[in-house]
């Protein structure tokens, strides 16, 4: 039986109501602690990790399996949002971020992506992985988990996709937080999951312009 972990980057290094998606972020003083609190709801050992290549996912996956050789996959970045990329949300032109609201999932940020194309390249990097399951380790014993350490779009959009989830409705229906730990499980044909731990901030996470909410 399939056993993925997706795991959520712990809290990033950057300021409240700034946009931002493929930027390399780092990681802020609290990551030894956070990281502390995902590693209580890993198994152990994993047969693979797989991880986006930004930093604040990769650090994490090295910091949660030093025994594991980490593969970084390009697919699994954020969002990329462009001409966005560190700007202030609430400072953003409104006749640029007015149509992308009300229709992101189609809608490209200008220079980057839109909903749809994260979640193109995402699944199909999920079902490389998902399909690339050994039935066997090299000693002969059933294969561990595996580990993906990603970015909360890349997550909603693997969710939404075993779940058959409307990409619309996957921020009202999958809230994730920083270091949050999902289970995917079950036969290829019909995977679930559970969320293990998921807890939300002191401060809640601003991304889009305040006028929106």
């Amino acid at each position: 039986m399939t056993n993925i972990y997706l795991i959520r980057h712990t809290t990033p290094a950057v300021g409240k109501g700034v946009c931002y998606g493929q930027t390399d972020l780092d990681v802020t003083e609290t990551f030894m602690d956070e990281a502390a609190i995902i590693r209580q709801h890993l198994p152990s050992p994993f047969s693979s990790v797989h991880s986006s290549p930004l930093q604040r996912c990769s650090r994490l996956a090295e910091q949660l399996f030093p025994e594991n050789a980490l593969r970084l996959h390009p697919e699994l970045m954020e969002i990329h949002c462009g001409e966005w990329e560190m700007r202030s949300w609430d400072d953003l032109p409104k006749e640029e971020v007015e149509p992308w609201m009300k229709d992101f999932v189609n809608i490209s940020i200008p220079g980057g992506e839109s909903y749809l194309d994260l979640h193109r390249r995402v699944t199909g990097c999920f079902t490389r992985i998902h399909s690339g399951l050994p039935a066997q380790s090299l000693a002969g014993s059933p294969e561990g988990p595996i580990a993906i350490v990603a970015h909360g779009g890349v997550i909603r959009s693997i969710l939404s996709h075993i779940t058959g989830t409307a990409l619309i409705d996957s921020f009202k229906v999958f809230s994730l937080h920083y270091g949050c730990v999902i289970r995917v499980y079950g036969p290829p044909e019909s995977l679930q999951y559970e969320i293990l731990s998921n807890q939300a901030p002191l401060e809640k996470e601003q991304h889009k312009p305040k006028s929106f909410y």
